[in-house]
């Protein structure tokens, strides 16, 4: 199987767990708004829980809801990034934000049930034993909160009203915590499920979610608004340093291949079986969207 038939694949099966854990709610607002911001997307993030798991043994149905899991964070995370007080964005995945298309206050409510469905999921028996599980969530929070997206996050918006643009250490650093930090963990998720050493699959997550920002700045440069589904040139706009206008177009390039090697390198141990994590790897910086 190809690695975007498998993607797709993926993608599916994540999307089924999503409308069955929805299935039977009120008909209300807040729960259209929760559907529709699960809509779309790469699901990069459950793809990397299902793969991980998948080559440590681990049947793929089993590890579901972590995937499903993650993707619920991620789509929580970006609904609230989206608001007016923060990141203030009318598109996403090429439909108008859940805050332009309900309210502000619908949106936040949807991110916040998005966020707490998260955790419902990864308490899923099927992942395995209790101690798994606590693994599983205390990860989870530990990747979105003060150690993780809410820190890159409070660092973005602090960075709007600096006396100087941010460093490249200090980007590096908040795109660890807003970016890098549930790629990180969903990548080791498989491991935890399986009960294997998570540290390969650490190191690998570490460079490939560096990659992803890098790969993100240079499309808000060189992207299509049709193809990337949301706005792009506005980093330029608000004066942000990103890894491009620190490091030119063709430095944050090659910047972002040489972490794809060492994402790849890091895979050593895993021998042929890591074929399609390295195909991640290489479709992270090669992406149009």
């Amino acid at each position: 199987m190809s690695f975007s038939t498998l993607l797709a694949t993926d993608a599916a099966a994540i999307q089924a767990r999503l409308d069955r854990a929805l299935q039977g709610l009120d008909d209300q607002p807040v729960i259209h708004a929760m559907r529709y911001a699960l809509q779309g997307g790469k699901r990069l993030r459950g793809f990397l829980v299902l793969e991980g798991a998948r080559m440590l043994g681990v049947d793929p149905a089993r590890a579901i809801a972590a995937a499903a899991a993650v993707e619920a964070q991620h789509a929580y995370s970006l609904v609230h990034d989206d608001l007016p007080c923060m990141d203030d964005d009318d598109l996403r995945r090429g439909l108008p934000t859940v805050h332009v298309k309900w309210d502000e206050a619908t949106a936040v409510l949807a991110g916040d049930a998005l966020q707490t469905l998260a955790f419902e999921l990864m308490c899923d028996p099927a992942l395995g034993s209790a101690e798994v599980r606590v693994a599983l969530v205390a990860g989870l929070a530990r990747a979105s909160g003060a150690e993780g997206m809410v820190l890159g996050q409070a660092l973005d918006i602090a960075a709007e009203t600096a006396a100087a643009p941010l460093t490249l250490a200090e980007i590096t650093r908040l795109q660890a915590g807003k970016t890098g930090a549930l790629i990180g963990f969903s990548a080791e998720a498989g491991a935890i499920i399986a009960g294997a050493d998570p540290a390969p699959l650490r190191a690998y997550a570490q460079a490939l979610g560096l990659a992803f920002q890098i790969a993100d700045d240079i499309l808000d440069v060189t992207g299509d608004a049709a193809k990337t589904g949301k706005r792009v040139g506005k980093d330029a706009e608000a004066g942000k340093a990103t890894f491009v206008s620190l490091l030119g177009l063709d430095a944050a390039r090659a910047q972002a291949l040489d972490l794809t090697e060492q994402a790849e390198a890091a895979l050593a141990p895993y021998g042929a079986a890591a074929a399609n994590l390295i195909a991640a790897a290489r479709f992270v910086i090669s992406r149009d969207n």
